[in-house]
């Protein structure tokens, strides 16, 4: 059984990935019953504005990867949904590996590891930090591909709409709940480009403080002032 899917992408200003992350997902997906659904929360549209490929599905919301991606949800018709950043790559086997995960071995929820697509050692350190993190607090972060049962996530409520942290927020409400997460040992590879503008200490040091600080307590709406305020509202993951 290989159930149905919806690949859900929140976008801002992401005109110059859009359409290769689309045509890498329909390619991995060939065979199964899926859907992707683009949701920009630019109100102008200006990323799905350049989406070529006329299979999938576009929305607009007002900006915040947590708005955004419930948004693309409450449209999902899939029972499996599936949260993909635009600069992350599934595996090629990823549509085969989440339906077993699902309906054979009876998890309600998971992620991949993570990768980054780059020779540079230091990052082959960063994603074994996180494979060590991912495999002992069973709670992966966005830019590993989040999958989830749909009437799991709809029964929690979805993401909160928070400017950051939401991916961190649902997967604990979610482990606290009691359902089942499993990280699966193929990696995603994920695009290197935040480290390399930011630098990949101050990226990586910066990332792990505002984890530490919003695990102690500290609000997201306090904690977003020390991130990047014109990308994306969401962590990436290290």
């Amino acid at each position: 059984m290989n159930g149905t899917f919806s690949v859900i992408i929140p976008v801002f200003n992401e005109a110059s990935v859009i359409n290769h992350a689309v045509e890498h997902v329909h390619h991995i997906g060939a065979g199964f019953d899926f859907e992707i659904i683009v949701v920009d929360g630019d109100a102008e549209g200006r990323t799905i504005k350049t989406l070529k490929h006329t299979g999938a599905q576009t929305i607009t919301s007002r900006k915040g990867r947590g708005r955004q991606m419930n948004a693309g949800a409450a449209r999902a018709q899939g029972d499996i949904l599936i949260f993909l950043h635009t600069d992350t790559k599934l595996p090629g086997d990823a549509f085969t590996d989440i339906s077993d995960t699902i309906h054979q071995r009876n998890h309600d929820a998971g992620a991949f590891n993570l990768g980054i697509e780059s020779d540079r050692f230091a990052y082959r350190l960063i994603e074994k930090m996180v494979s060590i993190r991912s495999g002992i607090t069973k709670i992966p972060y966005g830019d590993q591909a989040i999958f989830v049962k749909k009437d799991v996530f709809t029964q929690l409520g979805g993401f909160q709409e928070i400017p950051l942290m939401e991916d961190v927020e649902f997967m604990r409400r979610l482990k606290k709940s009691g359902f089942s997460i499993c990280v699966l040992p193929k990696k995603v590879k994920t695009s290197p480009r935040r480290w390399e503008d930011e630098g990949i200490f101050y990226c990586t040091m910066r990332n792990w403080l505002l984890i530490s600080l919003y695990l102690a307590g500290v609000r997201p709406e306090k904690l977003v002032r020390f991130y990047d305020k014109n990308e994306k509202a969401d962590i990436v993951d290290s």
